[in-house]
């Protein structure tokens, strides 16, 4: 990640992340984020079309979405997760979003361990709109226990397949810093966050008051969903934002 772009057709800036996603997203002076939440799974075709819609009738273009969480029925592995990746990423381009060159749209893509969905959708998208009083607000794209830029899942995993105590800590630990480092490069900390989110099927006690709550990532509390992480062997992922006017849509 090198840098914060601003991306004013979208009335939002974002931290560089890679192809699929940016790392981070954080509203332009005059702007701010909201997030909507669909009351159940949405497919991913029809989820962007609802989101182009009631974009359309808030009276925002297109390129206002700047996050988007997704739903998936099971981890892929490297191949599957690209191809997927590929699919998504050509619907931003056809809305513009890519015009920068960059991915500027913030991502979290969760498999439920329970009950997953029958194909990938969405769950929840945020988006910014005028205000010119608005409060500070950014989202934190969500992240693994991977290390970015390497070929291979199996080669970037923190503690690979290491499923003990130990392991897991390690794995969380090296989480919960990369978030802290997507919050610095816009400026904010957890202190300024409204939600923590935490993606495992894993018991998270072992590391929870020393590495969730003394670290400051839960003084809202946190929500734990019993999922996994988008691709095979991957354990934990966490995202936060700081967004201050959120609604469910049916």
């Amino acid at each position: 990640m090198s840098g914060v772009i601003a991306f004013p057709a979208g009335g939002f800036r974002f931290a560089r992340g890679v192809f699929q996603y940016s790392a981070a997203v954080q509203a332009l002076p005059g702007y701010r984020i909201e997030r909507t939440r669909f009351a159940a799974h949405v497919p991913l075709a029809e989820g962007f079309a609802r989101i182009a819609g009631y974009l359309h009738a808030i009276g925002r273009p297109l390129t206002a979405l700047c996050a988007c969480e997704l739903r998936s029925p099971a981890p892929f592995d490297d191949a599957g997760f690209r191809a997927f990746n590929e699919g998504y990423a050509k619907v931003l381009g056809a809305w513009g979003l890519l015009a920068l060159g960059d991915n500027p749209v913030a991502r979290s893509n969760v498999c439920p361990e329970i009950d997953p969905p029958a194909e990938p959708g969405f769950h929840a998208f945020s988006y910014t709109v005028p205000a010119t009083d608005a409060a500070f607000s950014f989202v934190i794209a969500g992240s693994g226990e991977s290390i970015e830029g390497r070929p291979t899942y199996a080669e970037a995993t923190v503690a690979y397949r290491d499923l003990s105590p130990a392991g897991l800590r390690a794995k969380a630990a090296h989480v919960h810093a990369i978030m802290e480092q997507r919050m610095a490069s816009l400026g904010v900390d957890w202190g300024q966050t409204t939600a923590t989110q935490v993606y495992t099927v894993h018991d998270l006690h072992p590391f929870l008051a020393d590495d969730i709550i003394r670290r400051g990532a839960a003084h809202h509390g946190i929500t734990w969903h019993f999922n996994r992480p988008p691709v095979i062997d991957l354990e934990y992922e966490v995202d936060c934002r700081g967004v201050f006017l959120e609604r469910v849509i049916g």
